[in-house]
């Protein structure tokens, strides 16, 4: 039988029965008690099984159970927190941007007052331009008529009359 072994996986026979100890050593196994029946191995392997599943029904229970409901209830208050905190950031928003709006409306109407005085003062100004340009060119043709009124003759005294009518309707009016 060893031979059979020994071709079949191409090993020496001392590796064989280096390796045979070895696994009856590493399985504890005695090989002056030989298994009563293979039912007998299976049902100690089914034994050793169900213990460790106990062992892990029993530490879900006592350990990872707990653990997950305190993560659980963490999770929970950390969303109400940043809930909470979502939505102080967000009235606070609101409100800087109330206040920000009461302030631009005021600078807006600030602004409007100063339009309105600037274009006041523009429509002044120019009423005064046109003033002023109306009384120039009074002056102007004034000077022109008392010019033509000196330059008249002793003999054109009908000429001189129409200057000084003509020079007093321009002052009059």
């Amino acid at each position: 039988m060893v031979e059979k072994i020994c071709k079949r996986y191409s090993l020496k026979k001392s590796e064989v029965v280096k390796l045979a100890f070895g696994y009856i050593d590493k399985a504890h196994i005695n090989p002056s008690e030989a298994p009563e029946s293979v039912k007998s191995e299976l049902a100690k392997i089914n034994k050793r099984q169900d213990d460790i599943i106990r062992f892990i029904r029993h530490y879900e229970e006592d350990q990872l159970n707990p653990m997950i409901r305190v993560t659980n209830s963490i999770a929970l208050r950390f969303d109400a927190i940043s809930k909470t905190l979502e939505a102080l950031i967000l009235s606070q928003l609101e409100a800087s941007q109330e206040r920000q709006t009461v302030i631009l409306k005021k600078l807006s109407e600030q602004f409007g007052n100063h339009a309105d005085v600037i274009n006041n003062q523009s429509k002044q100004i120019n009423a005064l331009y046109q003033i002023h340009q109306r009384d120039y060119k009074k002056l102007l043709q004034l000077i022109q008529l008392y010019s033509e009124l000196s330059a008249c003759g002793v003999m054109d005294s009908k000429r001189k009359e129409n200057l000084k009518t003509k020079i007093s309707n321009l002052i009059n009016t």
